[in-house]
């Protein structure tokens, strides 16, 4: 898969709210990072973990699955086994009517759910992260010696 860095500036220039599918509350965990981060970089981020329902994290109740979440979704990351793909992907199109981006992680590939997403006008990423592309497109990870090959005058 190979998606165009207008194609990923895109999406994460117009999320606003991110519904985070697997989420833990330990602070070693992908799952975690990922999502501080991207509520450090202003997302709204709905946790979204049936193990920890009820519990707060990054100033959100943690939702037990899609249908309870009430806020007006754009993205929902995926932090789940590929094999789970296909449920969580008929629970957003179910339940998010806003949804136009779902977004599965490093590791997380299921080209049925893909095209059923695509066939509803929803964007897919597959076996991308957004904290990577979003620090690799906005210029931060040359911060960290990295060479993004995006050029840029910010430091």
């Amino acid at each position: 898969m190979s998606y165009s860095d207008p194609f990923l500036r895109t999406i994460l220039t117009r999320t606003k709210c991110i519904a985070v599918v697997g989420v833990s509350p330990n602070t070693v965990r992908p799952s975690y990072y990922v999502a501080r981060y991207l509520k450090l970089k202003g997302f709204t981020v709905i946790p979204v973990n049936p193990v920890h329902a009820g519990k707060v994290l990054f100033g959100q109740t943690v939702r037990a699955d899609l249908s309870e979440v009430p806020e007006e979704v754009d993205m929902v990351d995926v932090f789940r086994r590929s094999e789970a793909v296909p449920e969580i992907a008929e629970a957003a199109l179910t339940h998010l009517p806003n949804l136009r981006t779902f977004w599965m992680q490093i590791g997380v590939e299921h080209a049925a759910a893909a095209e059923r997403l695509q066939a509803a006008g929803v964007d897919v990423v597959m076996n991308r992260c957004p904290k990577i592309e979003y620090q690799r497109l906005f210029g931060e990870l040359r911060m960290g010696g990295f060479s993004t090959g995006i050029i840029s005058s910010k430091l």
